[in-house]
This record gives C-alpha cells, structure tokens and sequence, in this order.
C-alpha cells in the first residue's frame, strides 16, 4: 500500500513543540494587554454565508481570494479576516451592546491566494476595533495604536522593537479635490501611494504619469514626499483641516506615551475600508517581514448589515506573519520552551500505578508539570531515558517500597543526586 503524504499543504503551518510553546506564550503576553485594556474577546464562527463575506455574485472571479463551497442551496466561505464577521456581529446585536464597544479576535482565517514566504493561506490574526454609533472621537485611534504598541512591547524580547507610521486618507482625499482629479485618477494614484515604499522613486513616477498625464499634478504628488505635507496647509480648507488634525494626533500619541510614532504619506491601506487616519506597524530588527500591524479608521463599519450608522478604528496584528515565520526561520532562540516538564513520575510494576496517580494529581494541583510514565513493564533503564529525553528537571521514583513507605524517590536530573522524602517536601523541592 503507497503511504500517505505526511506534509501539509502548501500554505499551512505546523509547529514543533517548543515552537508552539513559544507561539502560545507569546499569543498569551500580548492577549492579556488587550483584556486589560477592556477590550472583549469575541469568537466569531470561521464559516459565513458567501452573501456576508462579499458583494460579488462571480464567483468565478473571488475564488482565488476565498475559500468558498456549498451545502445545499447555501453557498458559504471560511472567513478571510475578521473586519466582516464583526460587522455582521455588531449589526445583529445593537441593542445588546455598550458603545463605545471593544472587541479583541484572536483566530485563524483563510485566504485562497498563492502561498508565499510571510503570506498563508491558513494563519492566525490578532484583532481589536471600537466602535461607535454615529460618532467616534479620534482619540479612539490614538488609544487603538497605543495598546498595539503595548502589545508588541510585551514581546520584544522575541522581536526586538517597533515604528508605528501613520498617514492620512483625508489628507490624500483633500489633495485629489484640490488638484481636481476624477474618480478613476484618484483610484490610480492611491493604489501608487500604496505601493511606492516597494516600486522605488522611478517607478512611481512612471506610475504618476500614466494615471495623470499632467506634469504639473504629477510633480504636486511627489513634493509631498520631498517638501513635506505641511506645505499644503494653506492651499484649501480641507487640506488645512486634515493636516491639522494629522499634526494634532502625533501630539495626543506623543502625550500618550507612544514614542515610537512617525508620519508617511505613503501608509495608505486598503482602499475600500479606511476612510480616516492609517497606521502601520513595522518590526525595526526583521524589515523582511513587512507589515507587523496595521488599520484605520472606517466610516461605516456595518452599512451593508444595518442602517445605523456604525463609525470604527480597527487593526490586526499578522501574528502568524510574525511569528511563524520567525520560528520556521530559527529567529527565535527556544531554549527556554524546549523543556516544560518539572518531573517526570516512573512507575515501578503495575501494582503501583494507583499511588503514582494521586502523587501526580498532588504535584498538578501545586502548579508543577508532571509527566507519568505509565509503561510499568519498561525497564529503569528506558525509564529514566524518557525523562531525560523529554528534558525533566527531576525524575519520581515509585516502586514497593515507596509505596509502602507513603513516599517517593526524587531524583535531580542534572546533578544525579537522589532522596527518599515524603510527597509534601517532594512538592517543596520542584516548587523552589
């Protein structure tokens, strides 16, 4: 019989055990900033109807997007991130809520597009937004960048640092009615803005001139990046305005303790989304790994769910983008994950293995990692391999005459030394 590929697909990921062990601790460290920072932690369905997670009836031209599949007469899709189920949610449970609402996600979700190094098709998300009915002050998002930033702090031991960069959509939109460009151009130019930390100073200027046509507006968009935006305050009033509250909020971060923030234009986000104020976070030690966080404000977080009219600032963190690819890497240093077991219980004959079951219940209940070796008829010999291999502090040795005697034998794995003690200065010792 031909065996079975034991490889994952390509796309999804599988960990080692100390791999994990860091990834779950390192997920724990910074979900616990959000639960302090009063943020709910929501578990939303990874299945959603195909109606909720687009507006597109082609499926033909979303498939390599989604993970889409039928039962029934109900067409479904995995979720792709965690901005559409939370709409849904909200909408559906207006009344319930207390707004100002902060939701926290922390799940897999899916997207059906070409596997590549830091991009999955199955990878963990680590979501927070408030949102507000019909208005949200922009301290919200001041707040949002704070508790990523703290967030990211809480691990940086496995990281190293961060810069947060924040741009402005009303800025670019007070630009683009200035320079009295239509609907098409301004699309053009956005998705250029987006991509000119990547194209390169050239390229983008191919880029302008193909959107535009116009040396003079050209040349006006690219001396926002060698002038500086400032320049513009006096040009109209909507340029005044947004560059006004673009400064204002590098000042509100500054006064919140965020000093790792700066301004770039060219942070614009996904365009059918933000609407406000855009950041991102970048990982100053792994620039390969491109963007570690980011989000926005958005206008209407629910307009398709509900009539309310739901204003939000929301952002991810591509944990798994961070994370796996530093541990697939070897960019971690997991010795401190590699042995979690305090002691390993050996068991000498069958008869004993009662006795050795409320030993270990005692040593969980302190807090100890206990591991039993429950192969009775194993020689000592293979025994005490196994907890060597599995990396125990200590081993417990039970055999007749521990039993008899109501105690156990302790064995220290590093220095070899052994004693008879009793169960409770067994659990004093591992607990040192």
């Amino acid at each position: 019989m031909d065996l079975k590929p034991t490889k994952p697909l390509s796309g999804f990921i599988e960990l080692l055990p100390s791999q994990q062990r860091c990834f779950d601790y390192c997920a724990a460290r910074m979900l616990d900033v959000l639960r302090r920072a009063g943020f709910s932690m929501l578990d939303l369905p990874a299945i959603e109807r195909a109606e909720v997670l687009t507006d597109k009836d082609n499926w033909d031209e979303i498939e390599t997007q989604m993970f889409l599949f039928q039962k029934g007469d109900t067409k479904m899709g995995l979720r792709y991130d965690g901005t559409v189920g939370l709409s849904r949610y909200v909408a559906g449970h207006l009344n319930d809520l207390v707004f100002p609402f902060r939701a926290s996600q922390f799940s897999k979700r899916y997207r059906g597009e070409r596997a590549q190094r830091g991009r999955y098709r199955e990878f963990y998300q680590m979501d927070m937004d408030i949102m507000g009915i019909n208005s949200l002050s922009t301290n919200y998002d001041a707040e949002i960048i704070s508790v990523i930033s703290s967030a990211l702090d809480s691990v940086s031991e496995f990281i190293g640092p961060n810069i947060v960069l924040v741009g402005s959509r009303p800025f670019w939109d007070a630009l683009f009615d200035y320079l009295e460009l239509d609907a098409a151009q301004k699309k053009a130019v956005f998705v250029l803005i987006d991509k000119k930390d990547k194209m390169g100073d050239e390229d983008f200027s191919e880029g302008l001139k193909d959107a535009l046509n116009n040396t003079g507006k050209e040349n006006v968009i690219k001396s926002v990046f060698t002038a500086g935006y400032e320049t513009f305050a006096n040009k109209s009033e909507k340029l005044g305005a947004a560059i006004a509250e673009l400064t204002d909020f590098m000042k509100l971060l500054d006064g919140m303790g965020v000093k790792n923030a700066k301004i770039d234009l060219s942070i614009a986000r996904g365009l059918a989304y933000y609407t406000g104020l855009v950041f991102e976070f970048k990982l100053i030690n792994h620039p390969e790994l491109g963007t570690a966080a980011g989000g926005g404000r958005y206008a209407d977080l629910a307009g398709k769910f509900s009539k309310t009219k739901i204003i939000g600032v929301g952002a991810a963190i591509g944990f798994s983008r961070i994370f796996a690819s530093m541990l697939e890497n070897n960019q971690i240093d997991l010795s401190r994950f590699a042995n979690p077991v305090d002691v390993a219980v050996l068991v000498m004959g069958n008869n004993n293995v009662a006795y050795a079951s409320r030993v270990v219940n005692a040593l969980r209940d302190s807090g100890i990692v206990a591991v039993s070796y429950l192969d009775t008829d194993k020689k000592f010999k293979n025994q005490i391999e196994y907890a060597d291999k599995i990396g125990a502090r200590f081993s417990m040795i039970i055999g007749d005459d521990e039993v008899a005697k109501n105690v156990v034998a302790l064995k220290n794995m590093e220095s070899g030394n052994q004693e008879t003690v009793s169960v409770a200065d067994a659990i004093k010792e591992l607990n040192k």
